[in-house]
């Protein structure tokens, strides 16, 4: 499976696992310039930034592992201008869905705060 299929098979399961969590999905691969959010939802007060990391197995680490400092910011910054451009009163927050899929299993992982956005 390419790494792109593979990709987009991961976003599939994460909406599904958060719609059946009782998130609402407003938007899925939204962009700004060349910084992407997989996914936005809402739930209750919060609105949530949700990036998708899928990966065939773990031998190399977790695939939240690969959510290093710098697509955080990248995220961030993304999730400043998607709030500066849809006004809403809801909190954001910042979540990783990572997950390992292959031919025996699957395994989802949903990281709730998995990362904070800092003022330097």
């Amino acid at each position: 499976m390419t790494n792109d299929i593979l990709g987009q098979l991961g976003e599939e399961m994460a909406v599904r696992h958060l719609r059946t969590h009782g998130y609402d999905i407003l938007e899925t691969n939204w962009r700004f310039g060349h910084k992407e959010i997989d996914i936005i939802a809402s739930k209750g007060k919060w609105i949530v930034f949700v990036e998708v990391k899928t990966r065939e197995n773990s031998y190399a680490g977790e695939p939240w592992e690969a959510v290093g400092k710098g697509k955080q910011k990248t995220i961030i910054t993304a999730a400043h201008e998607y709030l500066l451009e849809n006004n809403t009163d809801r909190m954001p927050r910042f979540d990783i869905i990572s997950i390992v899929h292959n031919s025996k299993y699957s395994r989802l992982e949903h990281l709730e705060d998995a990362f904070y956005p800092l003022s330097r």
